[in-house]
């Protein structure tokens, strides 16, 4: 398709969620330059004092905010992983992911579910980074004066620019 752009924006952009029942962190990076410029990051809170029902409408409406505000050609979000040790915080994240994945259906986005050892490996070479490692990748591959925080910042940038990779949305246009 010569001349006619698939992206509304002069490079792609993703949104990358690092989806929690707590804490959502979520990154918004647009591509199509060496490197990739951050157009905004934060974290959706919830309260423990409130109910599950409550929690995932805080989550939902803060994604799907999040979502017209940056207007992304994908959304990136952390597939879910289960540890036996820890049933309960697999549960509690699958309804995080639900309330994310639902808000960007609802926009029309396509969305892309990564697992947290392919991420790893996409900023640090190494599938079982630290969270510091990753923070410190992040800082290296966006060019920032510090590493971001909190993790859940780091993370959801990491998985916007691995969204972004594998939609060659990086690089010189």
């Amino acid at each position: 398709m010569d001349g006619v752009s698939l992206f509304p924006h002069p490079g792609p952009r993703a949104v990358g969620f690092d989806p929690g029942l707590a804490d959502t962190g979520y990154a918004a990076l647009e591509g199509g330059r060496r490197v990739p410029t951050v157009l905004g990051t934060g974290v959706i809170r919830t309260s423990a004092r409130d109910s599950l029902e409550a929690r995932l409408e805080v989550l939902f409406d803060g994604a799907r905010a999040v979502l017209e505000q940056f207007a992304p050609d994908l959304v990136i979000i952390e597939d879910i992983f289960s540890a036996p040790s820890i049933p309960r915080t697999a549960i509690l994240m699958g309804h995080a992911r639900a309330a994310v994945c639902l808000a960007g259906r609802r926009q029309r986005v396509a969305l892309v579910s990564v697992a947290p050892a392919e991420v790893k490996r996409a900023v640090t070479a190494s599938g079982a980074a630290p969270k510091a490692q990753v923070a410190r990748a992040m800082q290296a591959l966006l060019a920032l004066p510090v590493p971001p925080r909190p993790s859940h910042v780091a993370d959801a940038l990491a998985l916007a620019y691995t969204g972004l990779s594998r939609a060659r949305g990086l690089g010189g246009r």
